[in-house]
Parts: C-alpha cells; structure tokens; sequence
C-alpha cells in the first residue's frame, strides 16, 4: 500500500536462546518480545524466573526508533504511522516469519512487554492456533479487527495480562479497548498491581511464573492423554491487568 511503512523482516542473528540447538528438541519454546526502544537482551534478563522446562528465545524488533531513542521498535509511534493498525499488523508478520524459519517447536508460547505484548497479541490473533498462551505485560490489544478474530473467540486460548495501575504509558482509551476485548476472545487472567508504572515487578514475576507453570501442567496433562487440560491458568486475580517492578523496555506500544 502506497504510503505504508515497510517493515524489514527480522535478523537470525539478533536472537538470544537459552540453550543450543542440540538442547532444543521436544522442549516448549517460549519467545520473548521487548518494548519500544528496547532491545533482545533486556527481557532475557527475566530467565532465571522462568521455568526451566522452556527454550527461551528473545527476538529483536526489526525497526531502529528516530533519534535520540536507543534500541529497536516493532511499529512506529509517532509521525504519520504513529500507531497504524496496519503497521502492527505487518511487524506481527514479520515475527511469524521468524517463526517459521528459524523455529520447528510444536509447542511455542509467547511473553510480550509494552509493544511488544500488542505484537505477541497480534500474533496469537492471526494464527489463534499456533500458539499455545500468551503473556501480555504493560500491552494492549490493537484496535483494528482482523478477520482471524473470531477464530480465536472459538480457540480462546489462555493469556496472562498484567499491567501497573499507575502506568501513564498505555493510552487510556487502548486499555479500555483490551479490558472489553480479551474476555471475548481469550481464557483471561491477570491483576492490575498498585502502585506500579511501566514495568514489571517481582509480584508480577511471581503470577506469571504460577501462569507459566499452569501451561506446562496442562501440556504434560494433554500429552499423558490423561484428561483434558485447563489451558486457562490463572496466575492470582482475574480480568485485568498487571505490571510492577523494573525489568524490560521502555515506553509506548
């Protein structure tokens, strides 16, 4: 489309993992997407809280942020595209094209802060089946509908959110749309922390390793064909949002 920000694809090189590839196979893969100006590195910080039964994989975003911002960015936020649903929707693109190239896990969950929760989202809403959950820290869900929406209302995949009750970063009106949006379309939990800003805490690392661990149960269960498994795993609370602490990128998504 003329006039349409191009989105380059994202760089194998620019990938940090947890373990080697002859370490990967048959292991869940859990892929880490960082905030705006941000970086791979930052949220790979968070794997020592994680379980250890996951590959993990933090990608960067494949735009450089206008200067003076530091790090890499999924979709502009300012200018003409400053938020563009269509933007949004070519970087989650990009990363499913990561996906299938560099990746052949049969069980891949996704973990996103600020901007890049609102691409782990996108992802999850234009391919509901190929994730097994998402975790959405300090994100929103973007407002423009995708045709795959009500596939995933049928899915309803499990996705923690957790967001800070004093975040001024997230537009209002984007939280307003997630906390109308995500119960119709995904098994939600989450909390919204007070006293938290933009960031996470270690209270919001605590639910969402309990998330974490409630979809590696699930998976053993549905593998052991031994029931059917609660994919929903709440992680302390219900419905809202979390966010707390300091530990990954900077700002808007």
């Amino acid at each position: 489309m003329e006039g349409m920000i191009e989105i380059p694809p994202l760089s194998p090189a620019a990938v940090v993992w947890s373990a080697p590839p002859a370490e990967r196979a048959g292991r869940p893969l859990l892929v880490l997407l960082h905030g705006y100006g941000s970086h791979e590195r930052d949220l790979f910080g968070l794997v020592p809280y994680l379980p250890e039964q996951f590959v993990v994989a933090a990608v960067q975003a494949p735009l450089a942020p206008p200067f003076p911002t530091p790090g890499w960015s999924w979709f502009p936020i300012e200018g003409l595209h400053a938020r563009d649903p269509e933007s949004t929707t070519r970087a989650a693109e990009r990363f499913l094209e990561w996906v299938d190239t560099e990746t052949d896990a049969e069980v891949i969950g996704l973990l996103g802060f600020s901007q890049g929760a609102v691409i782990a989202l996108q992802a999850l809403r234009l391919q509901p089946e190929r994730f097994a959950f998402a975790v959405n820290l300090a994100g929103y869900v973007d407002a423009g509908p995708l045709p795959t929406d009500e596939t995933l209302a049928e899915v309803r995949p499990p996705v923690f959110w957790g967001r800070g009750a004093r975040d001024e970063v997230i537009p209002a009106d984007r939280v307003t749309h997630t906390v109308d949006w995500l119960p119709a379309h995904v098994e939600l939990s989450g909390r919204v922390y007070p006293g938290l800003t933009h960031s996470v805490s270690e209270d919001e690392l605590h639910d969402v390793r309990v998330f974490l661990d409630k979809q590696l149960a699930a998976l053993a269960t549905a593998q052991d064909g031994s029931g059917s498994a609660d994919g929903s795993g709440s992680a302390g609370g219900s419905g809202g949002a979390t966010g707390s602490g300091d530990s990954s990128g900077s700002a808007a998504g």
